[in-house]
C-alpha cells in the first residue's frame, strides 16, 4: 500500500524540502499551502502530477483546517504520517521584561505554533489511525527546551514551542495506546526565510535538514518509548 503523508507549511523552506523528499521516496503527499504567491509547490506539482495534492491551509484558522481536512478525506482513506511543520516567529522577539511586550503577537504565536499542530492532528486523527504508520512529526525548536534555555527574551516564540512540546507529550501518551507515535524535532538553524529575510549564514540548507529528519522518521520505531522523542537532526535527545 502506498504511503500517504500530509505536510503543513509546505510553501517553501523545510516544508517544501520535506514534501520533495517524500515524493522522491514514493509517498503520496498532501501539501499544506498558505501563500499562493509562492510558486515552488506549483513547480513540484508539475513533476508529480498524480502524487502531489495541494491543500489551501492556514493552521491558525479553525475553518481553514476543517475545510482542508474535508478535502483530504475526499481524496484518501488513510494517512500514514502527519508532519506539523507550519510555524511563525515574532519579528519583535528581542524585547526583554524591561520593555513593552506585544501580547497580541504572542497570542498569534500560540495560535499558530502551538494550537495549529493540534488543530491538524485533531481533524485528521481518524485518517491517521487507518494508516499503517500512525506517526505524528512535530517540528519544534531548541527554543522550546526549558532546561537548556539561555535567553532573556523571545518570550512568545519560546513559550509557544514549549507548549507544542507539551501537546506532543500528551498526544504521544494516547497515540501509543492506539499503535501510533509522536516524534518532536529541533531542526537546527536552517538557511530559510524567517523574520522576513533569508538566513544565508545558517548551518543547514533545508534539503539537508529534510533528508536528516526523514531518515530518522524512517527509523522511528527505535525512538518508541513511554515519552515522545525530542531529538535533533543527528537523532540526539534534547531535554524538555
Amino acid at each position: 500500500m502506498v504511503k500517504v503523508a500530509f505536510v503543513t507549511g509546505a510553501d517553501r523552506g523545510l516544508g517544501l524540502s520535506l514534501t520533495r523528499w517524500l515524493l522522491e521516496n514514493g509517498y503520496r503527499v498532501f501539501a499544506g499551502r498558505y501563500n499562493d504567491e509562492w510558486r515552488f509547490l506549483d513547480e513540484l506539482k508539475s513533476e508529480y502530477v498524480e502524487k502531489l495534492q495541494l491543500v489551501q491551509l492556514d493552521v491558525g484558522s479553525d475553518e481553514s483546517v476543517k475545510t482542508a481536512a474535508s478535502f483530504i478525506e475526499s481524496k484518501t482513506s488513510y494517512i500514514d504520517v502527519i508532519i506539523n511543520n507550519a510555524g511563525i516567529i515574532d519579528q519583535a522577539k528581542d524585547a526583554t521584561i524591561l520593555e513593552k511586550q506585544d501580547f497580541e503577537v504572542m497570542k498569534q504565536l500560540f495560535n499558530v505554533n502551538s494550537l495549529g499542530a493540534l488543530r491538524i492532528t485533531n481533524h485528521l486523527v481518524g485518517l491517521l489511525l487507518k494508516g499503517d504508520t500512525k506517526l505524528v512529526v512535530n517540528i519544534s525548536s531548541e527554543a522550546g527546551s526549558i532546561e537548556r534555555n539561555h535567553r532573556t527574551n523571545w518570550y512568545g516564540y519560546c513559550m509557544s514551542k514549549a507548549a507544542l512540546n507539551m501537546q506532543s507529550a500528551i498526544l504521544h501518551k494516547h497515540l501509543t495506546s492506539l499503535g501510533g507515535q509522536v516524534l518532536v524535532f529541533h531542526p537546527g538553524w536552517m538557511q530559510t526565510y524567517m523574520e522576513g529575510f533569508f538566513y544565508k549564514q545558517a548551518t543547514y540548507p533545508p534539503e539537508v535538514a529534510a533528508d536528516k529528519i526523514m531518515n530518522l522518521v524512517h527509523d522511528h520505531k527505535r525512538f518508541l518509548a513511554e515519552e515522545p522523542a525530542f531529538i535533533d537532526l543527528e537523532g540526539d535527545a534534547w531535554p524538555w
